[in-house]
Parts: C-alpha cells; sequence; structure tokens
C-alpha cells in the first residue's frame, strides 16, 4: 500500500481494512514533511496498533531516500538478487 504524508495521518484508524491486509506500506513524499502537518510516530503506531507485522518504509521518489529500502523489499519477496 501507498499513503502519501500530504493525505493525513489518520489513516490507519479511519481505513483499518487496508493496512490489515497489506505486507508494506509505502510512506510517500516524507520530503513535504516540514510543509504538511503529519506526525510519522502517530502514523506509524496507529498502523502497527492495526497491523503488528506491516513493515513500513518511509521514502520520497523526489530525493530517492528510501529507495533502496524498497528495492530491497521487493527483490526478497521476489527471490531475485541485485546485480
Amino acid at each position: 500500500m501507498i499513503c502519501s504524508v500530504a493525505e493525513g495521518d489518520d489513516k490507519p484508524l479511519k481505513y483499518p481494512l487496508m493496512f490489515q491486509v497489506s505486507a508494506v506500506l509505502l510512506l510517500n513524499k516524507i520530503d513535504l514533511l516540514p510543509h504538511v502537518a503529519f506526525d510519522v510516530e502517530r502514523f506509524r503506531a496507529d498502523a502497527l496498533r492495526v497491523n503488528p507485522r506491516l513493515e513500513i518504509i518511509p521514502l520520497s521518489c523526489t530525493t530517492g531516500e528510501g529507495i533502496d529500502s524498497w528495492l530491497s523489499w521487493l527483490e526478497k519477496r521476489s527471490g531475485a538478487k541485485g546485480s
């Protein structure tokens, strides 16, 4: 699942089913955190309360932060090895 910080930090409790059935959550647009009202710790705590096994990967497609973590997650799940 992909959530954007611009959407607000209330989503885990507002839409719990999406979080319950997901294995990974990409918290996207983290480069916008200085400009939006988004409590990362609240979001993480609520998401993990709904699904304690959820892996949360913060990332920014603009800066590239977190992309390596996302690719590693994909490689582990697919059995592929990076070159």
